[in-house]
């Protein structure tokens, strides 16, 4: 039997019922069905906690899920094999661009929580849809939206609500807190206070690798389950999410699926976004400019692994304290990488750099620096993005004209140029323009080696 005469999957091939709606979701894509939705899934109380995810900027995820009731399986694969289960607890997808639906959610007293995945670069955005929301016109922006929903619960005098981030920023629930106060003023100071004495702001680091779903993964799951799933996910059987803030009308109770709730996050969020979030952006662009396709593969390679434990050494000096297990972490990172069965593709990983530069390798570089020591490690992450961008101008990023701009320069200038795009200060300063030069040479004179092989 093909897949096109298999059932699509439903409710009425995996019954479920719908829980009601308590949490409203912003980004619905791979990764927050295979994290926020999964732990919702297996939280104790998941009949009490359904989800209504809203689209970020195309509504094809929502219209794919509407057609199935919401229901997807994650596909856990190792080199074991691979395990399926049926999610549910999304029950209800929405294009993010129905804005009045998402207003309405954010409104009713059944909402307790919102959860954010809208990339890094998002919440820079957001001042333009000041006159919109003056002039009575809907937002476009993940935040402007949000906004307009915290007017329209404010006015309903339902009571207050979390709004969890859920995206690799350091101190993200204050990132996101600054980013809806920084819209709430310009657009109603009094709904500004409103939110400040009834909204909290949750951080988190999350962490499971979720690569892009390929045709083959469809294929899988229709020959695996019987049935035909358009909207899977492929994801590693690792998954961790660590969470600091209150929770005022309740939450699910995540902890049963293995999520830790701390006082002081700061620490989780340095080993996750310098330990997995720097070796990705290493790996994305070392492993290009040597011909490899997927995390799997530059990690085999000897030249982009050396980089990736050079940075890791000097990261690791800057996260102090037994509880964080360093040296485990960083031996399950190894093996999480070198899961040849999936197919993190750099590509993916490497866009929007501008953004993730900042908190992946700033952090360690000026620590570095500080402490007396050169940082080449973290000089090292800074200088395969220079040389990768040489020969690829058309890299998604939110400063993109930006860096066509100090491509259009050469040598040193054109690394003080692109340097300047993650910070001034550094870009200033001559020795650490060169030590990025000289690395940045040094990756873009050598010879790629054949894609899927070890150098």
């Amino acid at each position: 039997m093909t897949a096109g005469n298999l059932p699509r999957l439903g409710r009425s091939v995996s019954p479920a019922a719908n829980a009601p709606i308590r949490i409203v979701h912003l980004g619905l894509g791979a990764f927050h069905r295979s994290h926020q939705a999964w732990y919702t899934q297996h939280a104790g109380d998941a009949g009490e906690w359904g989800i209504a995810s809203f689209t970020g900027r195309r509504p094809d995820a929502a219209d794919v899920l509407a057609a199935q009731d919401g229901l997807f399986t994650v596909v856990e694969r190792s080199d074991a094999g691979d395990s399926f289960e049926v999610v549910g607890s999304i029950v209800e997808a929405v294009d993010g661009a129905n804005v009045d639906r998402l207003v309405e959610l954010v409104a009713s007293s059944g909402t307790a929580v919102v959860t954010l995945t809208i990339t890094e670069a998002a919440y820079g955005l957001g001042a333009d849809d000041v006159p919109l929301l003056v002039s009575g016109k809907q937002p476009a922006t993940p935040l402007g939206r949000l906004v307009l929903g915290l007017a329209a619960r404010r006015d309903a005098d339902v009571g207050p609500l979390a709004v969890v981030s859920c995206d690799n920023l350091s101190d993200n629930g204050n990132v996101a807190k600054e980013g809806v106060l920084g819209i709430a003023r310009a657009y109603d100071t009094g709904l500004a206070d409103w939110i400040e004495a009834n909204v909290s702001f949750v951080s988190t680091s999350v962490d499971r690798i979720t690569p892009r779903t390929t045709e083959a993964d469809l294929d899988a799951v229709a020959a695996s389950c019987g049935y035909q799933d358009d909207a899977p996910v492929v994801t590693e059987p690792f998954h961790n999410w660590v969470l600091s803030g209150d929770f005022p009308a309740g939450r699910p109770r995540w902890e049963d699926a293995g999520a830790a709730f701390v006082d002081d996050i700061e620490p989780y969020e340095n080993r996750k976004l310098w330990l997995l979030n720097g070796a990705h952006s290493i790996l994305a662009y070392s492993g290009q400019l040597r011909g490899h396709t997927t995390v799997a593969e530059a990690l085999a390679d000897a030249v982009c692994r050396d980089a990736v434990e050079e940075f890791w050494e000097e990261a690791s000096r800057h996260l102090p304290g037994d509880e964080l297990g360093i040296p485990e972490y960083r031996a399950a990172l190894l093996e999480r990488f070198g899961n040849s069965r999936i197919a993190h593709h750099l590509a993916q990983i490497a866009m929007d750099a501008s953004t993730k530069l900042r908190m992946r390798a700033l952090p360690v570089l000026r620590a570095e620096r500080e402490a007396g020591r050169s940082g080449a490690g973290a000089a090292t992450m800074i200088a395969v993005w220079a040389a990768f961008v040489a020969g690829n101008p058309g890299l998604q990023d939110p400063q993109s004209d930006a860096v066509a701009e100090a491509n259009r320069l050469s040598g040193v200038e054109r690394t003080a140029a692109l340097v300047a795009l993650l910070d001034t200060g550094l870009a200033g300063d001559p020795a650490v323009v060169e030590l990025i030069q000289e690395l940045s040479a040094g990756f873009a004179s050598v010879v790629p080696a054949k894609t899927g092989t070890a150098a």
